[in-house]
């Protein structure tokens, strides 16, 4: 079988080649540190160790072309002294006589001079003077075309001596100090003779000196390395611990710790990056834990929601269906009992209804199903409207219904059906509350910024300290059992609060106990340019009856940022009377209640 039948054979490559058994190997890299603290610690040492591999030996060099010139001036200098001593010496023992004459063809040297060199005269000058091998060659000297006397040496006439003093510490001969020559000239009444005298091998203290400063280079190279190490340790700590703790928040985070933040003091310890970073960080984390929040809210209220309406649906089904029980046993004989138990079975089909359509209108105000038509637009007629479709209620159950408006118009941007329903259930859940013979007034007026308030006072019973926070709670009645607070379904205050939040408005409550309730709403001028929502300022209403008696109040002011608004509505102008289509009509007698 060839490899390529086999089923571990390699699979050829469309390019022409194969590919490699081991595809890991391929892969397969040089360990490297995967620690950024520690690469950053590797990285320093390297800068530090390149630096001096590049300086030190540039300083070596350098002071060795400066010791080695300096050797060789100093020998110039010695061997001119030499030469200068030399033939001191010369020209006192030789006198007039001369000191280089030619026997038989051959150049000789003064027998006086002669014995003076190797005497010992010369190796004292190679001792004390020279410090280095002298050699000291003879010659007939002629003037060049300057006048100078220049030797000719004849190397017959050659004498040399070795230097044999002990060195100072530090010194020892140096071959590569080249040799330095010293050539003298003198006339006498004899003859003219001259000398060239050489210093070769010198004692010098530049070897000793390079290696004393090598070794020091190099003990402050292991120095630095070692203080480079420490420093980049320490940097690198410095500049990782806050990644670290930023790392450590994350992964915190991450295992649902949603308040997990990277501290405020460690924030002035790290770098602008690393700060801004960390700021940011901490942004995130707020904005994630706040929308945790409002999604672990938002399914406790689904719990709850589905919880109420399971109940209040259960309600009414529970008594039809009794109700149909008893028509089908001996009760369907008695045609009084049929007729009460045929028009209990209407009624509670209405409360489905009414229940059922509020339902609908809060799931489509919280989901953004509604679109806002903003239109500049008076609000009078829209109020006018809405108190209008009260006064049935308020002549039958003998409640006084008032409304108070201003001479001007109240223009400004806002959904005129909705702000409607906003009035209607305000007036409605007013007369719902207010005894036979009491009073409920409806007002408004334009705001400072070009908005408008519009408030709803009754003299009805009031609610208490306990309740007045629940009172924008679906399907909130209230602890106290009354006949008002059980006929309602508890969404009319949850709508209201939900259409005002659309408007950008606010929405404030203050209530006496037995003596009245006031809801103040306000609206800005344009909901489009509203981007943040304070609480109502402070509004003493001298006209009610509560005004005197302490009380409690809430200030509620909670729009949602996304309010969904309609930008290219056409303008309208609402006549009284006129409704939303799409909002549902309550049956006669019923509003929602707080």
């Amino acid at each position: 079988m060839t490899d390529a039948g086999r089923p571990d054979a390699p699979k050829p490559d469309p390019m022409g080649g194969r590919e490699p058994r081991d595809t890991r190997q391929a892969g397969r890299r040089t360990p490297v540190p995967q620690s950024f603290q520690t690469r950053l610690t590797i990285s320093f040492m390297a800068v530090v160790a390149l630096t001096l591999v590049l300086v030190a030996p540039v300083v070596v060099i350098r002071l060795n072309d400066y010791f080695r010139a300096e050797e060789e001036r100093r020998l110039d200098a010695r061997a001119n002294a030499s030469a200068q001593i030399l033939q001191q010496f010369i020209v006192d023992l030789a006198g007039d006589k001369p000191v280089v004459r030619e026997v038989d063809g051959k150049l000789l040297l003064n027998p006086q001079v002669e014995r003076l060199l190797v005497g010992g005269g010369l190796q004292l000058v190679a001792d004390r003077v020279a410090e280095a091998d002298v050699r000291v060659v003879f010659g007939v000297a002629s003037p060049d075309t300057t006048g100078m006397l220049v030797p000719n040496p004849d190397p017959a006439l050659t004498y040399t001596a070795t230097t044999q003093v002990t060195p100072d510490p530090g010194q020892a001969r140096d071959p590569a100090i080249p040799d330095a020559n010293a050539e003298t000239g003198r006339a006498n009444a004899v003859q003219d003779w001259g000398m060239v005298v050489t210093l070769s091998d010198p004692y010098t203290s530049r070897a000793s000196t390079l290696a004393a400063i090598t070794g020091l280079l190099m003990i402050m190279a292991a120095l630095s390395l070692v203080v480079s190490v420490g420093v980049a340790a320490f940097l690198a700590h410095r500049f990782t611990t806050p990644l670290t703790r930023l790392t450590d928040a994350s992964r915190r985070l991450a295992d649902g710790d949603f308040t997990s933040r990277v501290a405020t003091d460690e924030l002035s310890s790290g770098t602008l990056e690393l700060r801004a970073l960390s700021t940011q960080f901490n942004l995130m984390a707020a904005r994630l834990e706040e929308s945790v929040e409002i999604i672990r809210h938002d399914r406790d209220r689904s719990r709850d929601f589905l919880a109420d309406v399971s109940h209040e649906l259960r309600t009414p089904i529970a008594a039809m269906r009794t109700f149909i029980e008893l028509l089908q046993g001996p009760a369907a004989r008695d045609p009084a009992a049929r007729l009460e138990f045929l028009e209990s079975s209407a009624v509670q089909l209405d409360r489905l209804d009414w229940l059922a359509q509020n339902l609908l209108e809060l799931s489509k105000l919280d989901s953004g199903l509604v679109l806002l038509e903003l239109r500049p637009d008076d609000v009078r007629g829209t109020i006018e409207s809405a108190v209008e479709q009260q006064h049935d209620t308020a002549e039958r159950k003998g409640i006084r219904l008032s409304v108070t408006l201003p001479n001007r118009p109240l223009r400004f941007r806002h959904d005129p059906p909705r702000v409607g329903q906003v009035v209607t259930n305000l007036v409605g859940n007013a007369l719902k509350f207010t005894p036979r013979g009491g009073e409920v007034r409806v007002s408004a007026r334009a705001e400072a910024d070009g908005g408008a308030r519009i408030q709803v006072v009754d003299t009805g019973i009031g609610i208490t300290a306990e309740e007045l926070p629940h009172i924008f709670d679906r399907f909130y009645r209230g602890a106290q059992s009354s006949e008002a607070r059980s006929s309602g379904s508890g969404l009319g205050l949850a709508i209201v609060k939900s259409i005002v939040d659309m408007h950008h408005g606010t929405i404030a409550v203050e209530s006496r106990v037995g003596v009245g309730s006031r809801f103040v709403v306000t609206l800005p001028p344009d909901p489009r340019l509203v981007t943040e929502v304070d609480a109502p300022p402070p509004d003493d209403d001298a006209s009610w009856p509560g005004a005197a008696v302490a009380g409690p109040k809430m200030d509620v002011s909670s729009p949602s940022a996304g309010s969904p608004l309609n930008h290219d509505a056409a303008p309208l102008s609402m006549t009284a009377g006129q409704t939303d289509p799409d909002r549902p009509t309550a049956p006669e007698g019923s509003s929602a209640p707080r």
